[in-house]
């Protein structure tokens, strides 16, 4: 029940404003004797302290066991139908060096989208054969780096660049591995923006289109075609969407596969995790299990093979895993509306430029009071930048104790994924750094920015 009728139909207000909702936050994110909040054994107001504030914390133990769940759910799923899974960490959710040693200890592939991303990745040392590129413009420099670099896979997303790719293999006189990426047309249960696989948007090939730009591919003979790929977007709660692609994705594999092999099917990612008590994400083994059933039904009424199967689960893996920390500068109780509803605007320092999700998607999170507790009267509360914008929201809607203060210190959760990887330097704020936690050790594995940094690339600063 809520008292304050500003809140959202699905925010309820808690009993004890301390409590940390499970499934939402880190496995290691609690509070020790005193109240205060630690998360991989290591206090937040150590981290602070040390690194400052805003600051992006990532558990590794977080991001190796979810890694795991979801390698081992899709491999048994794929290897009860007698085939294979390949799992691509999605590298536009978070990307580090040490994310990239992270995920090749583990012995995932790694998925660019950037010449940047590209970089990050071939400088993490992971073996370039495992490394796949994405991207609907992927530039020549980019395609020619790619190709000189050995990477496994580049995935052609328009007819342009079968032209490009093939240019490129040839003028080094390599065979470069290509996927084409399919349009598959399914409307998944998303925000608009993060919907990829509807017809009227940048992404992929017409399924009409897809025939003949296969023969087009295999018609360069510095192309290897590996197989189809399909990403109906992002953030998805129902499993509906990807039975439905796969089932497309099968019907255009049996009419390719007249005309050469099919070796791989990738099925893209896109899994949904919790930001809020709301967030009811599928278990991962069902999401596995799901898609895998019908891609073997749907071979077997095609009377095809069940070709390798690809994934490339990003958000799933890290979001969950990070969090932010921020520090209180001010609060102020406003007035809504005719009915003295109350509100309380909780200014932290820093806001959009350390995640953009909120103003671009709407997207909600959730928060807690993370220096101490407090048994204060919990009060419905928006957390709010120091933007100059008034839509420079990081959680519209969450209930923090009324006696929030400034030097507070508050956590957000879920914020491994497409926080850092957004982040801006709008008004010229310094972005943050990154810290990596674990059994009470704390590795720095992005420092934070500088006002010099901001001002290196000023050619006309005075010296």
């Amino acid at each position: 029940m809520n008292d304050n009728q500003l809140a959202p139909a699905w925010l309820t207000k808690p009993k004890d404003v301390n409590v940390i909702a499970a499934g939402i936050w880190p496995k290691s994110f609690k509070r020790d004797g005193e109240g205060h909040m630690e998360i991989g054994g290591v206090a937040v107001g150590d981290l602070v302290a040390q690194f400052g504030s805003p600051l992006y914390v990532l558990d590794k133990t977080e991001f190796f066991d979810r890694a795991k769940q979801i390698i081992s759910s899709f491999s048994k799923a794929a290897q009860a139908h007698g085939t294979e899974a390949k799992i691509y960490y999605a590298g536009k959710a978070f990307l580090s060096t040490e994310v990239v040693r992270w995920v090749d200890q583990l012995g995932m592939n790694v998925d660019v989208s950037s010449g940047g991303e590209l970089a990050v990745a071939l400088a993490g040392g992971i073996d370039p054969a495992r490394i796949g590129l994405h991207g609907n413009n992927k530039s020549h420099s980019e395609i020619g780096r790619a190709v000189s670099a050995g990477v496994g896979v580049i995935v052609i997303d328009s007819d342009i660049e079968i032209e490009r790719i093939a240019s490129a293999a040839g003028a080094q006189d390599r065979i470069q591995p290509v996927r084409l990426r399919v349009n598959s047309g399914v409307h998944a249960h998303t925000h608009e923006y993060l919907a990829t696989a509807r017809e009227d948007q940048k992404f992929g090939i017409a399924i009409a289109d897809v025939p003949s730009l296969v023969e087009k591919i295999r018609s360069h003979k510095h192309l290897h075609f590996l197989g189809l790929h399909s990403h109906i977007g992002s953030q998805i709660f129902a499993v509906e969407g990807f039975v439905e692609a796969a089932k497309r994705l099968v019907a255009l594999q049996a009419e390719i596969l007249k005309g050469g092999p099919v070796p791989e099917m990738n099925l893209g990612g896109g899994f949904g995790v919790a930001y809020t008590l709301a967030d009811k994400p599928m278990a991962i083994e069902d999401v596995a299990n799901a898609i895998t059933n019908v891609v073997a039904e749907e071979c077997a009424k095609h009377g095809i093979e069940i070709p390798v199967l690809a994934f490339e689960p990003g958000r799933a893996i890290v979001g969950p895993a990070g969090i932010t920390i921020y520090n209180v500068g001010t609060t102020k109780d406003v007035l809504v509306g005719d009915d003295a509803l109350t509100r309380k605007y909780v200014s932290i320092d820093g806001g959009m430029s350390d995640n953009a999700r909120p103003a671009l998607y709407g997207a909600d999170y959730s928060v807690l009071l993370a220096s101490r507790e407090s048994d204060a009267t919990p009060t419905l509360s928006r957390v709010v930048g120091k933007h100059c914008e008034s839509g420079d929201i990081v959680v519209r809607d969450a209930y923090l104790p009324e006696d929030v203060a400034p030097n507070d210190l508050l956590a957000v959760a879920t914020t491994g994924a497409y926080c850092f990887s957004l982040a801006s330097n709008y008004n010229y704020l310094a972005r943050a750094a990154v810290v990596a936690v674990q059994e009470g050790k704390v590795e720095l594995i992005i420092r934070s920015e500088t006002e010099e940094d901001l001002l290196a690339r000023d050619v006309k600063v005075s010296k």
